[in-house]
């Protein structure tokens, strides 16, 4: 259908691609990945002719459409949203708007006149091409398609001009979709979706008819939607079956593959040039010697890709909170007269792991800003527990960045000093190498103070985190390394995040928020959406493994096992530690009056609290000896890897 030709591509001194090959046969579904900066991007443009090779050449068959959004959608022109989805589809349009004329034509003409029979034949022609490409359920497929991707039907007839980008990201993939090229070209398609858009698009793409690839650094998305996975690196292409966790066991078995026979050919390489060197003068060896000297010159060496350098980062082990983290009961909160929470009741118990989802505007961040502080109810309450050191990650603390810091020494502001040797390691994970940690940050992107923030935020001990879009403007391998240590956290964790792969790494029961309400459910994403919506699950086009499948779901049934009987310990013994608190606070207070000199001179209050003091002392025994029993019932952690 399309195809790359030895193609290649400069950029100023940097070559991107030299000879460069690639097929992309009809039907076919690919997910096109690699590090930033290996020309993903340069490669879609290529494609859809939006860019030209500087030698080689990319061929199409003659009748080929490709369809291309890229990742910032140009500025809007005039019209309004659904005629600018409906100029897509550029030839029934273009019919549409034959069909007026020639409906004015024959308007025109009397009966019995001798061109009459003319246009109406010509007007039939046209009619029928109109009817055979669906022109009559143009605006209604293009009304579906934009509400499918969450373009609210108020907006439909407002200027394109008005609408912010992730609006107009939305609206020119709506356009894509209507118009059904050949070949569709997605470069990051899901960065503006929210989960219920991401949903029905991948639905939307099982139907689809024709190919596509697609970039995108949504795993999950990558995992159901696409039938092979190619990966860009270092201007080359390898092609893998299967969806994106099959692509890492692939790669990773054909790396160790590599090396293997690299190391087998270097082993037998260095035995030839021995023998060589060591008969190089020999008159008996001379024909032997030549003869193994042109085998050498014909080999063709195997180079094994160099491994990416592995990057961890743990957080700072956080101080023990009291088993309630956050009790909110009743709580209401409205934003003029649109009410957000209405009755809301939620308890999160220390070692929680929850993700927060539902559709824009149903109030996750507002939940988050509640729970930190940042808000308060308009009706309710709602409380941290004993000894909470609460952390927060949200777009609002790219505006706590001192622009006139570097990007290591923003770093350094908030770290002990038995952090800061790990603090390079760190911003390396974020995608600051080198002299990039030197940068200001009064000069960095959106998306880099975005990275700095949330180094920030893990050079700091805390036992809650509440995390808004974590993800957001980090690659694959720097989200890898943000789950591998959320993975050991030890602390409670809230999370709101479009990026459902990462739901189902970090999260261990779900909360949708959603019509002033939430309603809990333990497991992870994929566990919500079977319980959810079975019926709106899209079945990867790419059947996983059965065993895979079944492992996952056994480790969800697990995880909901841990969760019930946590939640059940908890039930006994959180009174207990509320009672112990109670106490030890008094107990503090007596303490303190009883050291002030005023008490001294009253010697029946000094009595008073003397007796009440040994009260509360044997009492607290009594509740110190009954937390034992219960902590030693306590469920065991799980030490197997994650």
């Amino acid at each position: 259908m399309i195809q790359l030709d030895r193609v290649q591509r400069r950029f100023g001194p940097q070559l991107l691609f030299d000879g460069l090959t690639w097929l992309i046969p009809r039907g076919a579904r690919l997910g096109l990945v690699g590090p930033n900066g290996a020309g993903k991007t340069t490669l879609l443009r290529l494609l859809a002719g939006d860019d030209h090779p500087d030698a080689g050449a990319v061929r199409r068959a003659g009748t080929v459409r490709v369809g291309y959004l890229p990742q910032d959608v140009e500025a809007a022109g005039s019209g309004s949203v659904l005629s600018a989805v409906l100029d897509g589809h550029g030839e029934l349009r273009k019919l549409e708007e034959q069909l007026e004329a020639a409906t004015v034509r024959l308007a025109s003409l009397a009966p019995g006149d001798p061109r009459l029979s003319d246009e109406s034949e010509a007007y039939g022609a046209l009619r029928h091409r109109f009817e055979a490409l669906g022109g009559d359920r143009l605006e209604a497929d293009a009304s579906a398609i934009l509400s499918g991707l969450g373009v609210p039907r108020a907006r439909f007839h407002e200027p394109l001009a008005n609408l912010s980008g992730g609006w107009r990201m939305r609206v020119a993939l709506s356009r894509l979709l209507l118009a059904r090229p050949d070949l569709l070209l997605l470069d990051e398609p899901t960065n503006h979706l929210d989960l219920e858009a991401m949903d029905w698009l991948e639905r939307f793409l099982a139907g689809w008819e024709g190919a596509f690839v697609v970039v995108s650094h949504d795993r999950y998305f990558l995992n159901r939607m696409v039938r092979g996975v190619v990966e860009l690196d270092r201007g080359k292409l390898t092609e893998f079956t299967g969806g994106y966790d099959d692509y890492l066991e692939a790669r990773e078995a054909r790396q160790a593959a590599l090396e293997q026979e690299a190391a087998q050919q270097a082993r037998e390489i260095a035995r030839v040039e021995r023998f060589i060197e060591r008969f190089r003068y020999k008159a008996t060896k001379a024909r032997q010697v030549q003869s193994r000297v042109k085998a050498l010159e014909k080999i063709e060496r195997v180079e094994a890709p160099s491994r990416r350098k592995s990057i961890r980062f743990g957080f700072p082990p956080p101080p023990r909170s009291g088993d309630q983290v956050v009790n909110a009961l009743g709580v209401a909160k409205s934003y003029g007269e649109n009410a957000v929470f209405s009755g809301l009741d939620l308890r999160l118990r220390r070692g929680d792991r929850l993700a927060l989802v539902g559709p824009n505007g149903a109030g996750k961040s507002t939940l988050l800003k509640l729970v930190s502080g940042r808000l308060t109810p308009d009706a309710g309450t709602l409380v941290l527990g004993h000894n909470v050191v609460l952390e927060t990650y949200a777009q609002h603390q790219l505006e706590a960045l001192d622009p006139k810091d570097t990007v290591l020494q923003s770093l350094e502001r908030v770290s002990d000093a038995g952090a800061r040797p790990r603090l390079r390691s760190l911003l390396g994970a974020f995608l600051f190498h080198g002299d990039d940690v030197e940068k200001r940050i009064a000069v960095l992107s959106g998306g880099e103070k975005a990275r700095v923030a949330l180094a920030r935020m893990l050079v700091r001990p805390s036992n809650l985190l509440l995390l808004d879009e974590p993800t957001n403007h980090l690659d694959l391998a720097s989200r890898e390394v943000l789950e591998d240590a959320l993975d050991e956290y030890e602390g409670t964790l809230v999370v709101v995040s479009h990026d459902r792969y990462f739901i189902n790494r970090v999260a261990t029961a779900i909360l949708e928020v959603g019509g002033g309400r939430a309603t809990l459910y333990a497991g992870d994403y994929d566990t919500f959406l079977e319980r959810h919506a079975g019926d709106a699950v899209v079945a990867p086009l790419v059947n996983a493994k059965d065993e895979k499948r079944e492992a996952r779901r056994a480790e969800a049934e697990e995880r909901n096992r841990r969760y019930r009987e946590r939640t059940a310990f908890a039930e006994r013994i959180g009174p207990v530690e509320k009672e112990i608190e109670h106490l030890e606070a008094r107990l503090k207070a007596i303490e303190a009056e009883r050291a002030d000199p005023a008490t001294y001179r009253d010697q029946d209050r000094s009595r008073e609290l003397g007796r009440e003091s040994s009260e509360i002392t044997r009492a607290l025994e009594s509740l110190y000896i009954r937390w034992e029993e219960l902590a030693a019932e306590a469920p065991k952690e799980d030490a197997s890897p994650k």
